[in-house]
This record gives C-alpha cells, sequence and structure tokens, in this order.
C-alpha cells in the first residue's frame, strides 16, 4: 500500500538550498520526492511504501546533515567531508592520503574519522584543491609508483613546483631512481624518509633565497 509523507527541512541561504538539491538529486531512492518551498523552507514530500518511504527520509536528512557538516564549521572552526563527496564535486579521484598530506603542507587542521575528516579548510577551496592536486597527478601518473607520488603530489601543490622537476629533484638528492626495465621512478628511501629530507631541501632553499634577498645585491 503506498502513502505519503511531508516533512521540512530548513536551510540559511541558497548555496546550501542548492548543494541540498543536488545531493537529493544524487540519492538512488525507490520512493518519489517531490521538493518545493521558498526562502528558507523546503517541504520534502514523500511518496511510496511504508519502507520506501522511511528510508528515503532517513536518506534525505543524513544528506542535509552532510551538506550542513561541509558548509558551516563546529566549534573548532572545523568542515566535516565525506571524501567521496569532495572527490565526486570535483570529478577527481586521488588517494586519500595524498588529500591528507597536502592539508597538512599547507598548514590546515585536519582531523581524520572512520569515515570522514574534518578540516580548517572550506568547502569551494578543497573541491578546487582536489581538481589541481588530480592535475598534477595526471601529469606523473603513468611513470611513478604509489609511493612516490603521495610524496611528490602533496608538495608540487603546496610549494607551487612542477610534479615532474620535483621527481628530478629527487633523483638528485639520492631519494628515488628511474627504473629503466619498469619505465617508472621509484623511492629509494621510505616515504617517510623522503619527504623529509625533502621539505627540509626546499625550506633550505627558501631560507637561501630569503638570506639573498635581505642581504641585497652586492656592490
Amino acid at each position: 500500500m503506498r502513502a505519503k509523507k511531508v516533512i521540512v527541512i530548513h536551510v540559511r541561504d541558497d548555496v546550501e538550498k542548492e548543494e541540498f538539491m543536488k545531493e537529493v538529486q544524487r540519492l538512488n531512492l525507490s520512493a518519489f520526492v517531490y521538493i518545493h518551498g521558498k526562502l528558507d523552507s523546503l517541504k520534502v514530500n514523500v511518496q511510496g511504501t511504508k519502507d520506501e518511504i522511511r528510508e528515503a527520509i532517513r536518506a534525505i536528512r543524513e544528506a542535509h546533515k552532510r551538506v550542513r557538516g561541509r558548509l558551516y564549521p563546529d566549534r573548532k572552526g572545523l568542515f566535516t567531508y565525506y571524501p567521496d563527496d569532495i572527490f565526486r564535486e570535483a570529478s577527481a579521484n586521488i588517494s586519500l592520503p595524498i588529500l591528507l598530506k597536502t592539508l597538512e603542507l599547507l598548514g590546515e587542521t585536519v582531523e581524520t574519522k572512520e569515515d570522514y575528516i574534518k578540516t580548517s579548510m572550506p568547502w569551494r577551496e578543497i573541491v578546487d584543491l582536489v581538481k589541481r592536486l588530480s592535475q598534477n597527478l595526471e601529469q606523473i601518473a603513468l611513470q611513478t609508483t604509489r609511493q612516490i607520488r603521495e610524496v611528490v603530489v602533496p608538495v608540487s601543490v603546496a610549494y607551487d613546483i612542477d610534479p615532474e622537476e620535483l621527481l628530478d629533484m629527487l633523483v638528485d638528492l639520492g631519494l628515488a631512481e628511474y627504473k629503466e626495465d619498469k619505465f617508472k621512478y621509484e623511492l629509494i628511501k621510505n616515504k617517510e624518509q623522503a619527504l623529509k629530507e625533502l621539505l627540509e631541501y626546499l625550506e633550505g632553499e627558501e631560507d637561501e633565497d630569503r638570506g639573498h634577498k635581505e642581504g641585497g645585491e652586492p656592490a
């Protein structure tokens, strides 16, 4: 027997409304859902069997919770993101370790939970960040192993350095080598040590450049 139920979803502004509508459209629901309303109140009409309605309302409320989590920070100033939501919005697919390390290198606060992350970076910024990471990843994907990508890609974005230049830098520093038989760059040291030494080198370069600027050009 089919039934009908109406729930009201409150939104703060048009941005939240649009994000919520997008999330509902992505849901694969058995029930028929129709949403209408003005200003800050949206009426959600759900039609179907009792079980279909119950499942649809649960999914719709969860979608709204996810939207609010990524648009509005909590008391600690952190936004809540489900990685799949970010990757889908950015139309990109990168590994979570690459994203987390990049956020860390950019000085953002990051907390990892079981199936979501909390960070100080706002929604549109993190979506744009993932797009940039994806572009840099694509540039070196075929010639690198997963381990070296997790070093190069975050650093390339955080320090605004071409990823291929970083590959050469890793080789010059004795942290990686190019395997002719595999046509791939591989790390010689473990990922954590390679990243540590690469960052120390880059920070040393920055300090040297800063020293030259402060000291001025010789007469």
